[in-house]
C-alpha cells in the first residue's frame, strides 16, 4: 500500500505540473520540490510540513492530512511568489485528483500566510492545504 502523504503529494505535482499558467509564472516548469534544489533561484516552490492522523470509520481506512506548500520568492518582493501560491489555490482548492492506491474525499485550501526570511530577505508564502483520503 502506498503511504497516503506520498500518493497525495505525487497527485499534486501532476495537477500542477499540467497547469500551463503555473509553469509559466515559475518560469517554463513547475519547481515544486521536497528539498530545495542546490544554488536555486526562486521562484520555487516546497513540500512543507505535513501531519496525516487517522480518519478510519467503522467502515472504511483513512487519514486526514494537513500539508503545507512553501513558495519562494525573489528578493524584493512578495508579488510572484503570491501569484503562484494564488493558482495553486485555483489548481488544488475542491480538485477532484487522482491518488495512488487512496480515494481522495476532500481537499481545502485552509491559509494562505506571507513572511519574509529574516536570513536570506526572500519573501515567503504558505499555502495550507487538508486533505481526507481513504484507503482504496
Amino acid at each position: 500500500m502506498t503511504s497516503p502523504v506520498l500518493a497525495l503529494r505525487r497527485a499534486i505535482l501532476d495537477a500542477a505540473s499540467n497547469d500551463a499558467e503555473l509553469r509559466s509564472l515559475m518560469g517554463g516548469a513547475v519547481r515544486l520540490y521536497d528539498e530545495p534544489p542546490r544554488a536555486a533561484e526562486p521562484v520555487y516552490a516546497l513540500f512543507g510540513d505535513v501531519t496525516a492522523e487517522d480518519w478510519s470509520t467503522d467502515l472504511d481506512r483513512g487519514h486526514a492530512q494537513r500539508v503545507d506548500l512553501v513558495i519562494w520568492s525573489e528578493k524584493g518582493g512578495a508579488r510572484t511568489a503570491l501569484m503562484v501560491a494564488d493558482r495553486f489555490f485555483a489548481i488544488l482548492d475542491d480538485a477532484p485528483l487522482s491518488l495512488q492506491g487512496h480515494r481522495l474525499v476532500t481537499l481545502r485550501v485552509t491559509e494562505l500566510a506571507s513572511a519574509r526570511d529574516r536570513d536570506s530577505g526572500l519573501a515567503r508564502v504558505t499555502l495550507r492545504l487538508r486533505a481526507v483520503t481513504e484507503v482504496a
